[in-house]
């Protein structure tokens, strides 16, 4: 049985994109391992945040998490700000981190692109509190999308750099990235990735969207004018994009798609498609509706954090212990 951590940050609600490129592969992945999923709300003030929102973001993404079929007695489902050795298990990461590798870092280059003035401090450092998320759990493997791959090499870097220097402490993860459905990309610019923060609203499907206002973004997505329903995604993005959010919501392939639309023309492959996200979202968001403002919900998140605590804290006495912090304190005669 491996070990498998993953941290989703409470910035929106999360997408189809989300969906598809992680969570449903969550939910086989908890049958056989042993699984803790985050929700990495220190990770979100990295930028500023309304506080109320955040609130409900946070609690709202525990349900769909729920909702969605991870389930609390298989997996270990928390808030990372209730479990306090990650903060502390960053700051001493942070320690044994170099400037210039946290700068090379891509998010905080595309961040700071303005001036690093205008940019939190924690933009820059935050990579290793991710990296103490990972570790804290003895991890072997963190599936994540291709943009986090970086900071995950990071993260085993510095795994590597804590044992050499102290002691043999932490589990150096290994970095799955899902082959199909791994990348959504957005439905107005299908050369970027879908994004819950995507100021266009038109350019992401929220997992909680009504069945009309799904059907309209998916009418709307850019995609090109010649109406041949083809998998291009050098010349043909938004088609293609689409292809694989129908394939993924409805299980067929996408070479069984290009057949059935060959002379269907659009209109009627962004409507099937639309409707191929709608039969998946509508039992997750009734599920949805029921946890939400539900003390089941609270009781789940309190166990989670209880579980997580008690692991983390045997890792983090260990790396405490490892660098010198603190006290031995000598037995009693």
């Amino acid at each position: 049985m491996q070990t498998i951590f993953s941290g989703i940050q409470p910035s929106g609600t999360l997408t189809i994109g989300n969906f598809l490129g992680a969570i449903q592969h969550f939910v086989g992945l908890q049958e056989e391992n042993n699984c803790y999923f985050c929700i990495v709300d220190e990770h979100a003030i990295t930028v500023p945040q309304d506080r109320l929102k955040l609130r409900n973001n946070i609690r709202s993404l525990a349900a769909l998490y729920i909702a969605s079929g991870i389930d609390p007695e298989k997996s270990t489902l928390f808030i990372q700000s209730e479990v306090p050795a990650h903060t502390q298990l960053g700051w001493m990461l942070q320690s044994i981190s170099y400037i210039g590798e946290l700068e090379r870092m891509t998010q905080f280059k595309d961040k700071s692109k303005g001036g690093k003035e205008a940019v939190s401090s924690a933009l820059l450092t935050y990579p290793p509190l991710m990296a103490s998320d990972i570790l804290l759990y003895k991890t072997d493997v963190v599936p994540v999308g291709e943009d986090q791959k970086q900071h995950l090499e990071l993260t085993r870097n510095l795994a590597e750099r804590f044992n050499n220097k102290f002691n043999d402490i932490f589990t150096v993860p290994e970095v799955s990235i899902p082959k199909v459905g791994a990348r959504i990309m957005s439905l107005q610019d299908p050369t970027k990735k879908m994004s819950k923060s995507d100021e266009n609203e038109k350019a992401f499907i929220s997992m909680l969207d009504e069945p009309k206002r799904i059907e309209k973004k998916i009418k709307s997505a850019v995609t090109d004018s010649d109406g041949i329903v083809k998998f291009d995604k050098e010349n043909k993005p938004g088609i293609s994009n689409l292809l694989t959010i129908h394939a993924s919501c409805s299980g067929k392939s996408i070479e069984t798609l290009e057949a059935t639309y060959a002379d269907k023309g659009y209109g009627a492959f962004k409507m099937d498609t639309a409707q191929a996200v709608i039969d998946v979202l509508k039992p997750i968001q009734d599920r949805y509706h029921e946890l939400i403002n539900s003390e089941v919900l609270d009781d789940i998140l309190d166990a989670g954090a209880n579980k997580a605590s008690y692991d983390a804290n045997k890792t983090l006495r260990k790396a405490k212990k490892a660098m010198g912090l603190g006290r031995v304190k000598k037995k009693r005669k």
